[in-house]
């Protein structure tokens, strides 16, 4: 049986082909650890032999990514430098490859199917956890919180956060006729429960901040491109006073104080200490990619045993830029930091200063609340989690997905998206 090409990576035509690649994709983010490889095994499967239906695709305009390709050919070659070679050379190559699969889906994706994928796996994910229905005991602050099939309530209430956002950005700008309200209905009550549950501050108090960055962009499709700008430099610097004002009046603290923390987050505070302290052994280049937190090294066993971890593994420093210091130096940490502004500022400039669309509107709310957690927990810097794909995926989406172009053949003119595979 032969399958039109336009099927698989059209990204008008593959709804359903791409949805549940998403799917499946949103699945091995959440539950590799759980059920192995062969969900990671399965999120490769869907993405890399895209690459064999039309490979002049992926060629196409491929100097667009040199940014996130310098950045994973760094990665790779921290392996020389590293104090962990075997743990480097391993995680560089899985990283490498999650962003190769993340650059394929912007290739072959709409943002409406990526959206629609992500609802469909993220409700299954959280109906899953649901199922498993465990809590976790917070030593550091007493509290006991909803964590699922996850490893800790900030994994399942950044799930859900992405729940709530999807659904909201797909009735106001993607959906089709009443039966979508229908169906994201379900999915939006339980991402707002688990979110509740799970006492995740840093993820509850940024879905409001994030819908409002959409609320603000959204309203200005009303005006002219000129007011756009004067809109965007106006809130940009009220952002940054605000900011300001907030970090010297403690208003960090009350809000905090909400969720029942403290400022010193449970214990981040004295992290980001640590983080800085190791990241001054090596400042420049860092001790090697996931090179760090390794079983048997006295620093990282002195944390797990401070943090009462007894796993000894999936713990990290709660803050991107101070886990890429250790780990990258400031090298690394200055490219992802590149990588996050570059596609921040892509999306919202697309909004601002160009004809208005929807999709860098949603992109642009999804670098927002990535940014927002990048200074509490790390999303993007580890293969196989959504944050980082999300990153990558709406990194490549500032280049125009390439159209291929008729050819003749002897047989007549041929349209390569359309031809049968």
């Amino acid at each position: 049986m032969k399958i039109p090409k336009a099927l698989l990576i059209d990204p008008e035509r593959n709804t359903v082909y791409g949805g549940f690649a998403v799917a499946v994709s949103i699945w091995a983010f959440s539950y590799s650890v759980v059920f192995g490889q062969v969900l990671i095994l399965a999120y490769y499967a869907v993405w890399l032999p895209l690459i064999l239906v039309d490979y002049r695709r992926f060629l196409r305009q491929l100097s667009s990514a040199w940014l996130p390709l310098l950045l994973a050919a760094y990665v790779c070659f921290s392996v020389f430098w590293s104090a962990a070679p075997s743990v480097t050379a391993r995680t560089a190559v899985q990283y490498f490859s999650h962003i190769a699969c993340a650059y394929i889906a912007a290739r072959t994706i709409s943002v409406r199917t990526l959206t629609i994928g992500a609802l469909a796996g993220i409700f299954v994910v959280l109906l899953y956890s649901l199922r498993v229905g465990h809590y976790s005991a917070d030593v550091l602050d007493g509290t006991f919180n909803f964590v699922g099939a996850f490893a800790s309530k900030n994994q399942i209430g950044f799930v859900a956060s992405l729940g709530i956002y999807f659904c909201v950005v797909f009735l106001a700008f993607l959906r089709r006729g009443r039966l979508s309200l229908i169906l994201t209905a379900p999915i939006m009550l339980l991402s707002a429960y688990l979110l509740a549950i799970s006492h995740s501050a840093t993820s509850i108090a940024s879905v409001p901040a994030v819908l409002a960055l959409v609320a603000l962009l959204a309203i200005s499709k009303q005006l002219p491109s000129r007011y756009r700008r004067v809109i965007f430099v106006v809130g940009a610097g009220l952002l940054v006073v605000v900011a300001f004002v907030a970090m010297n009046l403690g208003l960090m603290d009350f809000v905090l104080g909400i969720f029942g923390k403290d400022s010193t987050l449970t214990g981040r505070t004295y992290l980001w200490e640590q983080g800085w302290d190791a990241a001054q052994q090596s400042p420049i280049l860092g001790v090697g990619y996931a090179a760090y937190w390794v079983q048997g090294f006295s620093e990282a066993e002195r944390l797990w045993n401070e943090f009462y971890i007894s796993a000894r593994s999936g713990f990290h420093f709660h803050n991107t830029y101070i886990e890429a210091l250790v780990e990258l130096g400031f090298v690394g940490a200055g490219l992802i930091s590149l990588i996050i502004l570059r596609t921040l500022h892509g999306h919202v400039s697309a909004v601002v200063f160009r004809t208005w669309q929807a999709e860098p509107v949603i992109l642009a709310g999804v670098m927002v609340l990535l940014l927002i957690r990048s200074f509490v927990e790390v999303d993007i810097l580890n293969p196989y989690i959504m944050g980082s794909f999300l990153l990558y995926y709406s990194y490549f989406r500032l280049t125009p997905v390439p159209v291929s172009r008729p050819r003749w053949t002897p047989a007549g003119l041929v349209e390569p998206n359309l031809a049968k595979g």
